[in-house]
């Protein structure tokens, strides 16, 4: 078609976010489409779990304080039971071995801190997994594309279109973007974790510490 001047109209076109899943291939859109699903879970799980884990009352250790010097040990565990979070659990533990020698009391505290800990980071290392594979997953499909492309050309008889070539390319590059881009948000969304996870561990440590000095302290 032409313009008014004569001139011949281009048309401009277009592609959806669709579109682009549907060229790059189910084979490999399926496993990364999969692979973003479980990022996202994980991410919003981890979150909300590890912010629960950091929930701390101001007077926690107080209370703990108050109740072991005055020979409530009872009182004392019924506050660590319901508070129930890492740093009450640890403290529980502590408090339960009341009157062995305190190297031991503190090597059960340590004990139990790997435990919650590794609790902290229940599937961190999938989401590690994901940040590193995705890419690479894109990376094979986009190889898988280019031969499949080169492959139609040399079995054709008549010359290749420089359209179809580009368009043979354009999707094949489409699993290296949809890889990278999940890789990337797990990337992120992993060292994102892994630093709210330190947050937290600094936290209990500060707690074993205390819970410890507290022990060394003379009764009222």
């Amino acid at each position: 078609m032409l313009d008014a001047d004569g001139n011949p109209i281009t048309k401009e076109e277009t592609i959806s976010i669709w579109e682009l899943i549907v060229q790059g291939g189910w084979y490999i859109m399926i496993p990364l489409g999969i692979m973003s699903l479980m990022s996202v879970y994980i991410f919003v799980e981890r979150y909300f779990a590890i912010k629960k884990a950091s929930v701390e009352k101001p007077d926690f250790m107080a209370k703990i304080k108050d109740n072991i010097h005055d020979g409530k040990i009872d009182a004392a565990l019924h506050l660590c039971e319901a508070a129930d979070t890492p740093m009450a659990r640890i403290t529980a533990k502590g408090i339960s071995r009341i009157g062995k020698p305190t190297k031991d009391i503190a090597a059960t505290i340590e004990n139990v801190a790997k435990l919650e800990v590794y609790n902290l980071e229940k599937n961190l290392s999938s989401l590690a997994t994901i940040a590193g594979a995705a890419p690479m997953i894109g990376f094979l499909g986009t190889v898988i594309g280019m031969i499949v492309t080169f492959h139609e050309m040399k079995i054709s008889d008549k010359g290749v279109e420089i359209a179809e070539l580009s368009g043979g390319i354009m999707q094949a590059m489409v699993t290296t973007v949809a890889g990278l881009v999940i890789g990337i948000v797990a990337y992120i969304a992993y060292n994102s974790l892994v630093a709210f996870v330190n947050k937290v561990v600094n936290k209990l440590e500060i707690s074993a510490i205390e819970f410890l000095d507290l022990l060394d302290e003379p009764s009222k």
